[in-house]
């Protein structure tokens, strides 16, 4: 069960004090608990804010949107498109290591544990946070997405410059919540097999956010994922 305002890093939890206080937080609040009494929900409550413990507020550098969380057993960790040491890797995440290893010469590895980029400054969230076992898109309208665009209206006001990474038609629909004359904006089709080959495969993202990381000085994200 959450409470109203989740055990996540002190930074996070000065910047989103208020969304934690709104009625409809409290309301979302409520409908988790109560299907975590009745039903099996991923991630697991401890791993739902995961994904802003690994990276704090003023470490985002970048910040890839995913849609929903894996809904099969032991996948979901918190991070989008990211699955725990030992799960089989999805197929969109074998279409984003493809691309990786054409576009920066990434060696794909045994595993789909994005960890490691996470604790570089990616903020690997998912528009909604949570799903009933092995039924998708099963927490969606509950406030999950009053959230997570408040969190990318929060990344957005920060001063220096943030690569955000939009891959699909719902990722797009974030533009709106995003300066592009003070930011840099990355979108293609998605990774997904049903669409990677419409625009995602040849998109070189992961060379073009450290292009954009070190035009600012900033370190770029090493993306080679260790085997375990």
């Amino acid at each position: 069960m959450l409470t109203s305002s989740p055990s996540i890093s002190n930074s996070w939890q000065k910047v989103l004090a208020e969304e934690f206080e709104k009625p409809y937080f409290h309301k979302l609040q409520d409908f988790l608990a109560a299907e975590r009494q009745t039903q099996t929900i991923f991630p697991a409550a401890i791993d739902v804010f995961s994904a802003f413990e690994l990276t704090p507020y003023e470490k985002v550098n970048v910040l890839v949107l995913g849609q929903d969380p894996y809904h099969n057993d032991n996948q979901a960790h918190g991070l989008c498109f990211s699955v725990k040491p030992g799960i089989k890797t999805p197929p969109s995440l074998a279409n984003i290591y493809k691309e990786l290893r054409d576009d920066v010469d990434f060696k794909i590895p045994n595993n789909g544990y994005l960890v490691n980029w996470a604790e570089q400054g990616v903020l690997m969230l998912n528009a909604v946070l949570t799903v009933r076992a092995h039924t998708p898109n099963s927490h969606k309208n509950q406030g999950w997405e009053t959230f997570t665009d408040a969190v990318i209206s929060k990344v957005n006001q920060k001063t220096d410059l943030v690569v955000f990474v939009l891959w699909g038609a719902y990722a797009h629909k974030k533009l709106n919540l995003i300066d592009t004359s003070r930011h840099i904006v990355i979108q293609s089709a998605h990774p997904s097999p049903l669409s990677a080959r419409n625009g995602f495969f040849g998109s070189n993202p992961f060379s073009a956010i450290n292009t954009a990381l070190q035009s600012v000085g900033k370190p770029e994200i090493d993306w080679q994922i260790s085997n375990i």
